[in-house]
C-alpha cells in the first residue's frame, strides 16, 4: 500500500549475479522524500545494474523493491509510475522539437494534452528553456539535452527522480548547472533523488552518500560521518579509501 509517509525508494537486502559474477551483495538503503542520495562508485561497482532493478529493466530476484510504498514486483505500474529517470545514454528523440519529446512522453503516462502543456511550460520554465521548446533536440547542445531529460522525467510530478551519470560528457559549467539545479529541485519540491556517480565534485555537504564498490556498500550516511570514519580531509580522498584494490 502507498502511504504519505512512505520513504521514496526502499531496498532491502537486494542482490544480483550475472552467472557466476556476483554484481550486487544484500544492498539496502533507503531514500526519503527531499533527500538527495549520492550513489558513489567506480565503474563497474554495481551502480547500472542497480538502477536496472529499481526501473524493472531486471527483475529482482532476491531481495525487496519499493517505490512510494508501492511494492516493485506486486504493483508494478504502481510503482514505476512513482519514478522519474534520466539514463546515461541519451533517449530523446533527435528530429522532433523539444516539445514533441515531451508531449511523447506525457501521452505515456495518459496525462491530456492541456495538462501536459502546463506541466511543460513549468519545466521548461524552471531551466529557462520555454523560449527553446520548438527547437528540434538536434539543435540543442548536450547540456540542454539533458535539461530536456530532465524536465521529461519530472512532467508526471514522481516522487523519486534516478539519474545514472547525467553530467558525462559535459562541459564544466554544463555540468555545474545541472548540478545545482537538481539539488535545488530536491529542496524546493521535497523530490527524493538518487544520483548515480563516480564524480565527487558533484556532491554537495549536505547529500546523503551511498558509497558502492564490487557489489557491496562501503559506506552511507552523511559527509561528515564518511569524513570521521575514514580519517580523511575530503570526499575524494575517503572514496578512493573506501574503493582501492583489495578491499
Amino acid at each position: 500500500m502507498n502511504s504519505p509517509t512512505a520513504p521514496a525508494l526502499l531496498l532491502h537486502s537486494v542482490s544480483l549475479s550475472y552467472g557466476e559474477k556476483l554484481a550486487l551483495d544484500k544492498v539496502s538503503f533507503t531514500v526519503s522524500p527531499g533527500e538527495c542520495v549520492i550513489l558513489l562508485g567506480p565503474n563497474g561497482a554495481g551502480k547500472t545494474s542497480l538502477f536496472s532493478l529499481i526501473t524493472r529493466l531486471y527483475d529482482t530476484r532476491e531481495g525487496s523493491i519499493e517505490i512510494a510504498g508501492f511494492n516493485l514486483k506486486r504493483h508494478s505500474s504502481k510503482a514505476l509510475g512513482r519514478l522519474g529517470v534520466v539514463f546515461q545514454q541519451p533517449t530523446l528523440d533527435m528530429d522532433l522539437s523539444v516539445e514533441r519529446n515531451l508531449l511523447y512522453h506525457a501521452d505515456l503516462h495518459g496525462m491530456g494534452r492541456k495538462l501536459a502543456r502546463i506541466r511543460i511550460r513549468e519545466e521548461l520554465d524552471r531551466q529557462a528553456m520555454f523560449e527553446r521548446r520548438h527547437e528540434k533536440v538536434r539543435q540543442l547542445n548536450g547540456g540542454h539535452r539533458r535539461r530536456v531529460e530532465i524536465a521529461r522525467a519530472l512532467l508526471h510530478k514522481p516522487d523519486l527522480l534516478l539519474l545514472d551519470e547525467p553530467t558525462v560528457g559535459l562541459d564544466m559549467p554544463s555540468r555545474k548547472a545541472i548540478v545545482e539545479y537538481v539539488h535545488q529541485l530536491s529542496a524546493d519540491q521535497n523530490i527524493a533523488v538518487l544520483w548515480a556517480t563516480h564524480l565527487v565534485d558533484e556532491i554537495f555537504a549536505t547529500d546523503q552518500l551511498i558509497v558502492l564498490h564490487k557489489g557491496i556498500i562501503r559506506f552511507q550516511g552523511a559527509v561528515p560521518a564518511l569524513l570521521e570514519k575514514t580519517a580523511t580531509p575530503n570526499v575524494a580522498s575517503a572514496f578512493q579509501q573506501l574503493t582501492q584494490e583489495g578491499k
